[in-house]
């Protein structure tokens, strides 16, 4: 693996300043093969597979995070999960809204789950789209982005909702979202007493560290209680600037968590995870959950048998910290269900038969 590039802003003609403004960055993302010139040369399998792609799951990468990826190893677990592959087209089991989102959205943008709290999609643009996205049916989509009066829908359904204590800011990625919306949208919340905490889900600080800048950590701070979980998935995303960005937010008061996805050929070895939760720990980041792959449409290359997770992380019991152990879990429709061998009911088949946090059953296809 090639090691980070030096003063990387040259590859893009850029000074550093604008190399370090979270602006020009997200101005200047790769949309097109043509874009990667400046980092790389795509095989012609990535190259067809951007053209076959781009438009059905937009194709979209910081200039930070290409210039991490290493342009002699098609294999480069970085490159895998941003840039688009003809296995995405062989997917035959694969659903547009595995979780059944749209079911449970009270009002559109607000994902209501368990009694107690809710995921409001507050952005539908994130700064890279991953390929294994669970929202992919709607980032970057027109008819999913958050006008004004609909996050105003939002906030006033949460507001006569007295069971509401916990609300997450997820999308897409809250923090694409401009100094003055996040402060008038966390300004909102705080006026609503009966929501105690809020989060923030988002991967700028692996995607575009940049966005994390000593003015949005000071607005953050005077909305308390803020928590925030990020996005690392491989130990090559813990550079020294996600570092640098991840510090400034926990010196202004916010828990930084990590929620990773375990994907096949990236992190699905106990090395590679003990890796990346250790560095994770190195940085005052502690690693929370660790997903199972959704039954996500275009993502069956990723996808991971569950049994072969349960012996990843069991393999990581008394090898390292248990600080350093996320929680491996598979998210349903009925919630997150932790895999434990005491959680999994049995395997029928194709199927593995799981127990939801309130007894119900829930049966995911997941072939060995």
């Amino acid at each position: 693996m090639r090691g980070p590039i030096q003063e990387p802003w040259r590859l893009f003609d850029a000074s550093e300043d604008e190399w370090r403004g979270w602006g020009w960055q997200m101005r200047h993302r790769i949309r097109e093969a043509s874009d990667l010139a400046a980092v790389m040369e795509p095989t012609a399998e990535e190259a067809a597979a951007i053209d076959a792609l781009g438009d059905r799951f937009h194709f979209v990468i910081t200039p930070y995070y290409a210039s991490l990826m290493d342009p002699a190893d098609p294999h480069c677990p970085l490159r895998r999960q941003v840039l688009p592959s003809l296995a995405e087209l062989s997917d035959p089991l694969g659903l547009a809204d595995p979780l059944d989102e749209v079911a449970h959205s009270p009002v559109k943008n607000v994902v209501r789950v368990y009694p107690d709290r809710v995921a409001f999609c507050v952005a539908n643009e994130c700064a890279l789209t991953c390929r294994y996205c669970l929202r992919k049916r709607m980032v970057g989509e027109q008819e999913w982005a958050m006008k004004r009066r609909e996050l105003e829908e939002g906030l006033s359904w949460i507001r006569r909702t007295p069971g509401i204590r916990d609300v997450l800011l997820t999308g897409g990625d809250p923090l694409v979202l401009s100094d003055e919306r996040l402060d008038w949208l966390l300004g909102e919340l705080r006026t609503i007493e009966h929501v105690e905490i809020v989060r923030l889900g988002t991967r700028l600080p692996v995607t575009l560290p940049f966005r994390i800048t000593d003015d949005l950590c000071e607005l953050l701070e005077r909305h308390h209680p803020i928590w925030l979980n990020t996005h690392f998935n491989h130990p090559r995303e813990l550079t020294s600037d996600a570092a640098a960005a991840c510090d400034r937010l926990t010196r202004a008061g916010i828990p930084v968590g990590n929620q990773s996805v375990l994907l096949a050929g990236i992190n699905d070895d106990a090395a590679t995870m003990k890796q990346l939760c250790e560095g994770l720990v190195r940085m005052r980041v502690r690693p929370y959950y660790c997903y199972q792959a959704q039954l996500l449409e275009g993502t069956a290359h990723f996808r991971v048998p569950i049994e072969d997770g349960l012996d990843l992380f069991e393999a990581l019991r008394g090898r390292t910290s248990g600080y350093a152990i996320p929680l491996y879990v598979l998210d349903t429709p009925y919630g997150k269900v932790p895999l434990q061998r005491s959680a999994l009911v049995e395997r029928d088949g194709d199927h593995v038969v799981v127990r939801a946090w309130d007894g119900r059953l829930w049966r995911e296809l997941n072939p060995r």
